[in-house]
């Protein structure tokens, strides 16, 4: 039998009761996952669903919402339109998202023909709105994202090495110790690297014209391939499931590098259309330090071998700007 589509649902996109149905459509790990088809004015629909239990659900879609529409209004191929999210009315702590559905199969031709790496450069280089209540555009993100299962806080700061330092580094490094307990020898080198390294890699005034541009911000491999939007126009490079920022973009290339699948192709054409920050002698360590929040997330979410990687980043990082 079929899921019955919530009234919440229908109400939000304006469908048809009797024409829509659910049928379940790929995987996720923190959500159930969905097609969802219907009429609306006549005229067949399809949308991408998730479902998913508790406040934590609401968060998660609240700011999976948000993101896809940052990069969708930046770049309009590179990511479905997210259109409505809320508790759903039947089943109560229960919640939603609806998306453009994204046809991964798809190789209609058509399509706008730009590769990942100029798409991933247009959104790199457009520099982010400014946020009610400020004069100039922020670094941080309009609600909470995240990242995997960790909640981010997005809180706005003038500072780039700020948020990086207190948004990121020491807010992950408690999340890992609510979940598994204090490890007082990984705590005592982020805060080293969080005091004496962010700054002197990252400082106001070092970092020459960063500004705040959409970072997808978990943009591994696996959040990466090709397909058709809402079922219009032709198969595009696309993106998903990301957990924006409005941040410095080559905090993307952390987790690219650190799962990489991304070939060397992709790299030169990207490099060539966003050049890499001055002082560009040491993007190699910014880059490191920037793959250091994803080895911390790892740890406290799975566990396992990313202490080791992330003791490892920080150790070297710290032997070469942490005497400061």
């Amino acid at each position: 039998m079929l899921p019955t589509v919530d009234p919440a649902i229908l109400q939000a996109m304006g469908l048809e009761a009797t024409s829509s149905k659910l049928v379940s459509h790929g995987g996720s790990g923190f959500a159930s996952t969905f097609q969802l088809t219907g009429a609306r004015n006549g005229e067949e629909v399809a949308y991408f669903v998730k479902t998913g239990t508790g406040e934590d659900a609401s968060i998660m879609f609240r700011g999976e919402h948000a993101s896809l529409n940052a990069i969708h209004t930046t770049v309009p191929s590179f990511c479905p339109q997210s259109h409505a999210h809320g508790a759903l009315q039947a089943s109560p702590n229960k919640h939603f998202l609806v998306t453009d559905f994204l046809d991964l199969r798809s190789a209609a031709p058509g399509g706008s023909g730009l590769s990942l790496a100029a798409k991933l450069a247009q959104l790199h280089t457009t520099p982010a709105p400014t946020p009610p209540g400020h004069g100039k555009p922020m670094f941080g993100f309009p609600v909470p994202t995240c990242c995997g299962a960790t909640e981010q806080d997005n809180s706005w700061r003038e500072s780039w090495a700020d948020f990086y330092a207190n948004n990121r580094l020491r807010r992950v490094l408690r999340e890992g110790a609510e979940r598994n307990g204090l490890d007082k020898e990984l705590a005592d080198a982020v805060e080293k690297v969080a005091a004496k390294v962010v700054p002197r890699l990252l400082g106001d005034g070092h970092l020459k014209g960063v500004v705040p541009v959409v970072v997808h911000g978990d943009l591994w491999s696996g959040n990466h391939g090709r397909g058709r939007i809402a079922g219009k126009g032709g198969a595009e490079e696309v993106v998903y499931d990301p957990s924006c920022v409005y941040g410095h973009s080559e905090y993307e290339l952390g987790i690219m590098r650190m799962f990489g699948g991304f070939g060397s192709g992709f790299w030169r054409e990207y490099e060539q259309l966003v050049p890499k920050t001055e002082p560009n002698e040491e993007w190699d360590d910014r880059v490191s330090l920037y793959e250091l929040y994803h080895h911390l997330n790892h740890f406290a979410l799975f566990g396992g071998g990313y202490r080791s990687g992330a003791m490892s980043i920080m150790r070297k990082l710290i032997s070469k700007y942490g005497s400061g």
